[in-house]
């Protein structure tokens, strides 16, 4: 069977080892996570005279990866001196075009890390620019809770989880329509749901361990098995 096609969205980055000039990036981890879950990683570029659905047009499935933080203006505040944001002034519309445009048409998303603040801001929601210096979140594996019954527990067999975090941001209002479906220990959001959407978003890097830990492949497993689903019942349309 032929391996569902998943788009990523790189990231434009300033400086690429290799590269003289900018170029797109995306964590090899996430590829290579992809790939093991059976799909085939399609890197999108932040830049394109075509319109976010067209875009999408013969592609399985999206997966909005990790990167710089969201511009905060988006959800009506001014940058503070340790929120950095992409390199590329697009990037976020870029991103927001896609999950939005791939919403719109049914296919499955998995967003993770900056995917998931995106997706919060998206729907009105706002972020908490930078956690405390202490933050089990800057670095670390904690606990998360997760909701029973939802989408996510369903992927990953159970409602506790070790995460990898590895972020300075955090949600703060949570965007009208999305469904709380984990928590950190100390009630930080670390996974939403959409009301109508296939999909999945996580604060936590799934990547870092999906290669060691059934339970992280788990979340790319269930984007590419949605991807494969999908793609069969347009075949038998």
């Amino acid at each position: 069977m032929t391996a569902p096609r998943i788009g990523v969205t790189g990231m434009w980055s300033n400086q690429i080892h290799g590269l003289r000039f900018d170029g797109s990036a995306v964590a090899s981890a996430v590829l290579r996570s992809v790939i093991r879950a059976g799909g085939e990683p399609l890197t999108l570029f932040a830049e394109s005279s075509l319109p976010a659905a067209e875009r999408l047009r013969g592609l399985d499935g999206l997966l909005v990866p990790g990167g710089s933080d969201i511009d905060p203006r988006r959800y009506g505040q001014e940058p503070i001196e340790t929120t950095s944001t992409a390199d590329f002034a697009a990037q976020d519309q870029f991103e927001a075009d896609m999950i939005a445009a791939a919403i719109e048409i049914g296919l499955p998303v998995l967003a993770i890390c900056r995917g998931f603040q995106l997706l919060n801001v998206e729907h009105g929601g706002t972020m908490v620019q930078d956690v405390e210096s202490d933050s089990i979140h800057r670095n670390s594996i904690h606990d998360v809770s997760i909701e029973a019954g939802s989408a996510l527990a369903e992927a990953v067999g159970g409602i506790h989880l070790p995460v990898s975090s590895y972020h300075h941001q955090a949600v703060d209002r949570v965007g009208e329509g999305l469904r709380v479906v984990g928590t950190a220990p100390d009630g930080v959001v670390e996974a939403l749901e959409h009301p109508t959407a296939d999909l999945l978003a996580v604060q936590w890097h799934p990547e870092d361990n999906a290669d060691v830990d059934e339970r992280q492949h788990a979340i790319f497993q269930w984007l590419v098995d949605r991807a494969r689903e999908r793609a069969a019942l347009e075949v038998a349309a």
